[in-house]
């Protein structure tokens, strides 16, 4: 049995469930999540619990089974917690501008500015930095919040590609805990 799949998901006083079939509504303090789920996977609510079984053990319904847990975890979590990812912006002359709360202004050595829009249900933070000798390249720090975890990573994704990351220099957008080597220039290959 999956070790995932099997551990009850516990609901918090302060969220509500509404189990319709394959679809399930999570409703908490900041905000509402519905999503479909696959027909075979049984999903029932006991008292302050939820609980997924799979019909079978073929090997279709053992990957379900967790992938469902999971999500349905992931609901409750982003409708009480929510969920973040933290973007830095490096690079001399780079620069990031929020316009309103899901949509932003950035300058990354294009001819012209990018603006960018959030979908429904995203917020950006922004946090901006002057040149200082310990993080010189360092301009800003996005932060992108939501409450559904896939499309928080899809829109960082999405910015991030906007600039990715120059194998030189490390000027570009990345995320706040990605490591990035640097290769070194023509210099360094003659000596």
């Amino acid at each position: 049995m999956s070790r995932i799949g099997r551990k009850p998901i516990p609901i918090p006083k302060e969220v509500t469930v509404q189990i319709d079939g394959n679809k399930i509504t999570v409703e908490g303090p900041r905000g509402k999540i519905e999503q479909s789920f696959h027909l075979d996977m049984i999903i029932r609510k006991d008292d302050s619990q939820i609980i997924v079984e799979r019909p079978s053990d073929s090997r279709f319904h053992k990957s379900l089974h967790g992938l469902t847990r999971t999500l349905i975890a992931n609901m409750i979590e982003g409708v009480t917690k929510g969920f973040r990812k933290l973007l830095e912006v490096r690079g001399m002359g780079y620069k990031v501008e929020l316009i309103s709360p899901n949509k932003l202004r950035l300058y990354l050595g294009f001819s012209h500015p990018v603006v960018f829009e959030a979908p429904e249900g995203i917020r950006f933070e922004v946090e901006t930095f002057t040149p200082t000798q310990q993080n010189q390249y360092l301009s800003a720090r996005i932060a992108v919040n939501g409450i559904d975890k896939q499309l928080v990573g899809d829109v960082a994704a999405k910015i991030r590609m906007l600039r990715k990351v120059e194998p030189y220099k490390g000027k570009g957008i990345r995320y706040a805990d990605e490591i990035v080597r640097l290769k070194p220039g023509k210099q360094a290959r003659g000596k």
